[in-house]
């Protein structure tokens, strides 16, 4: 189905890079917020409330659903889980470090900062049971007047406790994906749209939604 126009409910401009190739591929037309008009409030800093991410990413494109006035919406929600850190910081990746008044770069600089003091730290306490192994994990959502679909994606890696890369975002220095050839930010956004956790759970929601002839 073409001719349609769909709603990323997203205002990063790192996952907005990336998902536009994706969606270029399958020939979509997309928008962002911003492009919309939409303006960013209040409201938007208490979607990513839930345990689980399914639930902030079924959170996003209700909201933006709702807000866009019916427009069709996909959401995501995305994170590091390591296991050294019992998982953490999972649903948390984002404000992990708290963040409070911070943004953009800032909040990076924090969360990756303490990503390698907490890595530090479980060397030291258990060196002989120490992981650096970890996975980029995202769920990605949609939401129309037809209801809602959801998918998941993940990739396996490592964390480094120095960074790599110029580009990306988060704790892309940090993450390194053998699938990728380095790290998230050494890599091309051709190759992080090809193989991410986000272009895996994307494109299984796009191949869903195609068979379904709802995109």
């Amino acid at each position: 189905m073409t001719g349609r126009r769909f709603l990323l409910a997203t205002r990063s401009a790192g996952k907005l890079r990336e998902l536009r190739e994706i969606f270029s591929g399958f020939g979509l037309d997309v928008v962002d917020p911003a492009a919309l008009g939409i303006a960013e409030s209040a409201a938007e800093e208490d979607l990513e409330r839930y345990d689980t991410f399914e639930g902030n990413a079924l959170a996003k494109a209700r909201y933006f659903f709702e807000i866009s006035g019916g427009l069709p919406t996909f959401g995501d929600d995305s994170g590091m889980c390591v296991d050294a850190l019992g998982g953490e910081p999972g649903v948390y990746s984002k404000r992990w470090s708290g963040g409070d008044g911070l943004t953009g770069r800032e909040i990076d600089d924090a969360n990756n900062a303490k990503l390698v003091a907490r890595m530090q730290d479980a060397l030291e306490r258990d060196p002989a049971r120490f992981t650096d192994a970890a996975r980029y994990v995202s769920v990605a959502a949609f939401k129309d007047s037809g209801g809602e679909v959801v998918r998941r994606g993940e990739i396996e890696g490592r964390v480094l406790t120095n960074p790599r890369g110029t580009g990306g975002f988060g704790y892309d220095p940090y993450f390194e994906a053998p699938e990728l050839g380095g790290t998230f930010a050494e890599s091309t956004i051709e190759k992080t749209a090809a193989s991410s956790h986000r272009a895996r759970a994307f494109r299984a929601l796009l191949n869903a939604l195609r068979a379904e002839g709802r995109v």
